[in-house]
């Protein structure tokens, strides 16, 4: 999609911005330009945190199919049909949020009245999707069991409107600090989250801006015409009040610990799509976000192994046609972009200007206890996860924090810069491989991280881990967010990215041998 608006970063534009902020004693902020929901909380099954919601609701809340034991070994026969499945169901619970954020007000009024207009359809719509999936599955293989049950949704609340929350916490229980066990890798120069304490204030009004133009943000704000669904003041930390929480694994004899860096630029060409290839193949808007590409040129939903081995590489080594894509981060300052009445733009609560990155880092590491093995080319890994606000953390990997301070990292927080520092959003990716599948079923099972001492467990292979960091110039203060399903809310943990590999047979030599020698290269 082309660019019709350019990041902006004067110091004009950050007055602008920063003096949306009003800085409050010990160091709290409130900016009267971010997206605020009275009924946003900001809980999850798998790790309770405080809410900030209260008799109203905050987001539909749906099980997550494709992470289910009953997908995790689809036929290859069925694939395409269920992968197919699996997006309408994307699309299904969006509409349902579409409808949910439009009535919000009668829905509050009458909590019958949602499950009738909103959460009985879905349902329904739901039931038969699974039904197509089972099917498909059950022509060439074990009908699964169970995914009826996976139909009902629900709607999230909160307490009660105006009311200050309790504080969060940045997850002192599910910090990884050197990172490993629930999906993170720390032991990487990326540095994973080891929790953050620093209390936040988790108060909205009772005003609710639910999309509409004329709306009120939960501070008391006008809402200027944005989405209304994210993210809220409590998802903002000031960097500075958090304590240095990254840890480093040592390399032992017998590992690897050289890098192989690969520069793709900072998509200056402008690529976007809202498709994902790798989740969703041959389905348009299949990521219902808009994603940031850099390298290969050839990537949208309907692109295959060969497409992308034809394609262009905004990568300066042309021996890397490799794709890495995450969703764009946005300014949300009242300013529209190019997709602003597109799918997976402002159709589906992402608005803002997208930013440019002012730098992107891919480095591929080695491992703290043994040598690397070459990745298979077409090796297709995704970091994180996109619906963790409604998941749970279990997969969640984003890490967030700023320039000069990246000794302390961010899993569920945007983090506050102070000025002359820039945000870092960075990813320490699957390290671990199956040694035989290029992909799986749920896109997880054939990679996995290394166990708290850095080792592959269940006889995978450690392969050259990439560390993706992401720099941007942005204004100090709330006021930025990264695309998301409409339901996520636009929440900090929920960022993820996406890695396909397309190094020729050469570069690929080049960069395992560079790793295990213990060299630096690029």
């Amino acid at each position: 999609m082309p660019r019709t608006s350019r990041k902006r970063s004067t110091l004009a534009n950050r007055a602008i911005v920063a003096s949306a902020a009003l800085l409050l004693g010990g160091g709290g902020l409130v900016a009267v330009n971010v997206y605020a929901s009275a009924g946003e909380g900001d809980s999850n099954r798998s790790a309770p945190r405080s809410q900030n919601a209260g008799r109203s609701v905050s987001t539909i809340d749906c099980p997550d199919v494709a992470t289910q034991d009953q997908l995790a070994n689809v036929p290859d026969a069925a694939r395409s049909e269920v992968d197919r499945n699996l997006a309408l169901i994307d699309s299904q619970i969006t509409e349902a949020y579409k409808r949910f954020a439009d009535e919000k007000a009668q829905i509050e009024r009458d909590p019958r009245f949602a499950e009738n207009a909103i959460l009985n359809p879905l349902k329904d719509k739901r039931a038969a999707t699974l039904e197509r999936i089972a099917l498909s599955i059950g022509r060439v293989a074990e009908r699964p069991r169970g995914l009826e049950g996976l139909a009902p949704c629900t709607l999230r609340g909160g307490n009660s409107p105006g009311e200050g929350g309790q504080g969060q916490n940045g997850g002192q229980g599910d910090g990884q600090g050197n990172g490993q066990g629930n999906g993170q890798n720390g032991g990487q120069d990326p540095g994973q989250d080891g929790g953050q304490d620093p209390g936040q204030d988790g108060g909205q009004g009772n005003g609710q801006n639910g999309g509409q133009g004329d709306g009120q943000d939960g501070d008391g704000q006008n809402g200027g015409g944005q989405a209304g669904n994210g993210p809220e003041t409590s998802d903002f930390v000031d960097i500075t009040t958090v304590q240095p929480n990254v840890r480093k694994a040592r390399t032992a004899r017998g590992g690897s610990k050289g890098t192989f860096t690969t520069d793709c630029g900072v998509n200056e060409a402008g690529k976007f799509n809202s498709d994902n290839v790798i989740v969703a193949p041959g389905v348009s808007n299949g990521a219902h976000h808009m994603h940031d590409y850099v390298g290969n040129q050839a990537n949208d939903a309907f692109a295959t192994d060969d497409s992308l081995a034809a394609g262009e590489t905004s990568c300066r080594n042309q021996g890397d046609k490799s794709t890495y894509y995450w969703p764009v981060l946005r300014l949300q300052n009242g300013q529209e972009e190019a997709d602003a009445n597109a799918d997976g733009g402002g159709k589906e609560g992402n608005v803002g200007e997208i930013q440019t990155p002012s730098q992107v880092t891919l480095t591929f590491a080695g491992n703290p206890k043994s040598k690397v093995t070459a990745m298979p080319r077409f090796l297709r890994i995704i970091t994180g996860d996109a619906k963790a606000f409604t998941n749970g953390d279990a997969n969640a990997n984003a890490s967030w924090s700023c320039t000069g301070f990246e000794d302390r990292q961010l899993k569920d927080k945007y983090p506050i810069c102070p000025e002359g520092s820039q945000v870092v959003r960075s990813f320490a990716f699957q390290s671990c491989w199956d040694g035989q599948n290029a992909d799986s079923a749920n896109h997880r099972t054939h990679v996995a991280f290394a166990d708290q001492n850095g080792r592959c467990q269940n006889g995978f292979k450690a392969i050259p881990q990439l560390q993706q960091r992401v720099v941007y110039d942005v204004p100090p203060g709330p006021g930025f967010a990264v695309d998301s399903f409409p339901e996520q809310l636009h929440k900090p943990i929920t960022d993820h990215g996406d890695f396909i590999n397309v190094f020729d047979d050469n570069l690929m030599k080049k960069v395992v041998n560079c790793i295990n020698g213990g060299r630096t290269c690029r």
